[in-house]
């Protein structure tokens, strides 16, 4: 049976991009959220083989830590023709401290290698997988993901990693032109494009529930 998410949350990530946008969608919610960096949690060795099993990884151990739940999400760039690189691997091309302008160049230059100039050759997507884990290590897990095509140069202070180089299927600004609310928002203010709120908006389905 599914478990409804109530009272305090860790949030088990140390990336401030991705905390600020999984803050924004748990707070119609009522749900208090605190940061494993705020808690001064470690981060584990993602050794997952999918984005799905590196979410629960994170989860699971912040759970433990904290024993509290505990919110993570695996996301990150899957391009058609690097055969799915850098997928699990999106934050590590960027490096430490992280340099995704210096990322999405390697992606370009590698595309540009491949012959990949036309915009049918620059397929790509965006997954994201969240876990909720509970220190008893009961397990809510959900995946979504958004499909569009990369553009050259990258377009776009807004958002963080390799959104300014995302452009969505069906509009015209990539993710790194749009405001949080367009990017992230759900409905009614936004329309949940982005693979982080089209996976939040199954979790909510069965764990949350809206104040």
């Amino acid at each position: 049976m599914h478990r409804r998410i109530t009272g305090k949350l860790v949030i088990a990530t140390h990336n401030p991009g991705k905390l600020a946008e999984m803050r924004e969608l748990l707070a119609p919610y009522g749900i208090e959220a605190v940061s494993a960096g705020e808690l001064g949690l470690g981060e584990p060795e993602e050794t997952g083989a999918d984005f799905r099993a590196n979410a629960r990884i994170k989860a699971v151990a912040a759970a433990r830590s904290a024993k509290i739940p505990a919110f993570a999400d695996d996301s990150g760039l899957v391009v058609d023709a690097l055969d799915g690189a850098p997928g699990i691997h999106s934050a590590r091309w960027a490096g430490k401290p992280a340099d995704f302008s210096a990322a999405m160049a390697r992606i370009e230059r590698l595309l540009q290698e491949r012959g990949a100039t036309t915009p049918e050759k620059r397929r790509a997507h965006f997954v994201s997988a969240l876990c909720v884990a509970w220190p008893d290590d009961h397990l809510e897990e959900v995946e979504a993901r958004v499909d569009g095509t990369l553009v050259w140069p990258p377009r776009g202070t807004a958002g963080f990693g390799y959104d300014p180089t995302f452009l969505p299927d069906g509009h015209a600004r990539t993710f790194g032109e749009m405001t949080s609310i367009e990017k992230h928002g759900l409905p009614p203010l936004g329309l949940g494009l982005s693979h982080r709120a089209r996976a939040f908006v199954k979790l909510a389905e069965i764990a949350l529930d809206r104040r």
